[in-house]
């Protein structure tokens, strides 16, 4: 796999710090976008110049999870949040109750609405704001 793939992946599947890393040693002439990721070595980047950038955030990555939050014991809602923190202060002024658990999942996770499959990548992208609710589904 070339450099270009992996970079490109990093910053469609939200992944700053690879793609930060990646930037760096190209940004440094440490490496190429036609390279073969077998050149990849942690040892080469400077680590202050990486957190500094991260910190800046240059890409302007700002991750959005998908958590399921248990309502009761059938009753699940997605919401979309930065974090477990945010999801379940959301989920507590929204429905003005504790959630039974809060577990993060996967954007990958593939689930039907309507007559089709959907992935929660997907559907994140059908929201401007967030923290927002994806949907809530029943078990049973």
């Amino acid at each position: 796999m070339k450099v270009r793939t992996l970079y490109l992946d990093s910053i469609h599947y939200e992944e700053p710090m690879l793609a930060y890393y990646i930037l760096h040693l190209l940004e440094n002439k440490k490496l190429t976008l036609d390279d073969d990721i077998s050149k990849l070595d942690w040892e080469k980047p400077n680590h202050e110049q990486l957190a500094a950038m991260i910190k800046e955030n240059k890409l302007g990555f700002h991750p959005i999870k998908i958590f399921s939050l248990k309502m009761d014991q059938n009753k699940f809602v997605f919401i979309f949040a930065a974090s477990r923190e945010e999801a379940i202060q959301y989920y507590l002024n929204t429905y003005q109750k504790q959630p039974l658990n809060c577990l993060q999942q996967l954007l990958e996770y593939e689930l039907v609405r309507g007559n089709k499959a959907i992935t929660f990548r997907e559907m994140k992208k059908e929201h401007a704001k967030f923290p927002a609710v994806a949907g809530c589904c029943v078990r049973g």
